[in-house]
């Protein structure tokens, strides 16, 4: 691994990369995000779609991907996996930002970058120079084309302006004021929905589910898709390895905060929830009304009679089957906990390749450090029609707060539905 100074450049070995940032979260500690802007020979991007990041995570060359953040032993990161072979022509370099969000750079501990090589993991640069008071955007570092090759330049420079200054100076059309277009009479702006059966659930339960509401609302705002309805799904891992979350009640807590996912974009007061070890099994439908009995009576302890090793191909199949035969107007999200032991990758893969022509989003949630297998690797997986599938993982998900853990279950399912619609997926 090379160190960098500001300024410094080397050469990248290697056809696949991911430019991380990390940072140390905490109290008072904003925010931060990475975004990728694809230049041509001035400078300047050849149009608004040449900036990549969480609200536009994918390019449309294919070359440039918003990974979204994941956080580990102290650490928070965000990062964007570049295809170094796969860039157009007409891309001359990749600008790699970082913006905080809530206070300035002067606030953010240990800030670095890093490039590694994608496919092997391994660390090949590392840029730390950046000491920062008022700035709240930085340009942290660049991939640039020299003489048919590839090499990373340590940039370091700070924006007072935020994102919006520094995509500005780059070429993006960046209105911080606009006017907002006059909405038909008969529509509503998006709100908090009125749930199915919640006014019968005990005052401090309601509230609970009304605050996580407001909040799945906030982060589907930031991705430009607050009126967006979708069945939600949750699929739970319930092998031997997780029967201290189900001890600890992280499952039945995770199931609660899973619940006000499905009454903001579904109001029918119902989400269905799967088990599965080495078979699955349906449980019966979350109903928001009964949730205070459903949730000890259903997840206060490992579901039974599935076994206790790992099989995600049988519970995807059986998934996918009752979403065939129970089809609804709107998409289906997917929400997939598992604490690692994947080994039956290839089955996986063939299932999820097959799932991308149903109208399924497929969000995998990975709980602790492990061997998530095939999980990783979907987002990147080539041949599928559509990109159907997010993953991330958690050291300790008890520990997440809502706002965070609601952003990365929401970062990528947004984006997917218009492209859905568009390949006639989902009419």
């Amino acid at each position: 691994m090379t160190m960098l100074a500001k300024g410094g450049n080397a050469a990248v070995p290697t056809t696949t990369v991911r430019v991380v940032i990390g940072w140390q979260p905490g109290p008072g500690v904003p925010d931060v995000d990475c975004t990728a802007l694809l230049l041509d020979a001035t400078g300047k991007v050849r149009s608004d779609a040449d900036m990549v990041f969480y609200n536009q995570p994918k390019h449309a060359g294919g070359a440039v991907v918003h990974d979204g953040k994941q956080q580990a032993n102290g650490w928070a990161y965000d990062a964007v996996s570049v295809d170094l072979g796969a860039v157009e022509p007409g891309v001359d370099r990749i600008e790699v930002a970082a913006s905080a969000d809530g206070g300035s750079f002067g606030q953010v501990r240990g800030f670095y970058c890093a490039v590694y090589d994608a496919v092997g993991n391994t660390e090949l640069l590392r840029f730390t120079d950046m000491r920062a008071a008022s700035e709240t955007a930085f340009v942290v570092g660049e991939l640039y084309r020299r003489q048919g090759a590839w090499k990373f330049r340590a940039v370091g420079q700070g924006w007072d302006s935020g994102l919006a200054g520094l995509a500005t100076a780059f070429g993006i059309s960046v209105d911080e004021t606009p006017a907002p277009p006059p909405a038909p009479a008969q529509q509503a702006a998006p709100t908090v929905r009125l749930t199915k059966g919640e006014e019968r659930l005990p005052e401090a339960d309601r509230q609970r589910l009304n605050l996580r509401k407001q909040q799945v609302l906030v982060s589907l705002a930031k991705r430009g898709a607050a009126g967006v309805r979708a069945r939600v799904i949750v699929v739970l891992d319930a092998s031997g390895s997780m029967h201290g979350l189900y001890k600890r009640k992280v499952v039945i807590e995770t199931v609660e905060r899973m619940a006000a996912v499905a009454a903001q974009l579904d109001d029918d007061g119902t989400m269905q929830v799967w088990a599965f070890a080495e078979l699955a099994r349906q449980l019966p439908d979350l109903v928001i009304a009964d949730m205070p009995g459903w949730l000890p009576a259903n997840v206060a302890t490992r579901p039974s009679r599935v076994g206790g090793v790992n099989n995600e191909p049988v519970v995807i199949d059986q998934v996918r089957r009752w979403i065939a035969d129970n089809p609804v107007a709107d998409p289906t999200l997917v929400l997939f906990f598992s604490d690692g032991g994947v080994h039956r990758n290839a089955e996986i893969e063939r299932q999820i390749r097959d799932a991308a022509h149903q109208p399924i989003f497929w969000q995998f949630i990975g709980l602790g450090r492990s061997n998530y297998g095939i999980l990783e690797r979907l987002d990147r997986m080539a041949g599928r029609v559509v990109d159907n599938v997010g993953f991330f993982s958690v050291d300790d998900i008890s520990k997440v707060s809502d706002a965070e853990l609601y952003d990365r279950l929401l970062n990528e399912f947004p984006s997917w539905i218009p492209e859905v619609r568009r390949l006639g997926i989902l009419r």
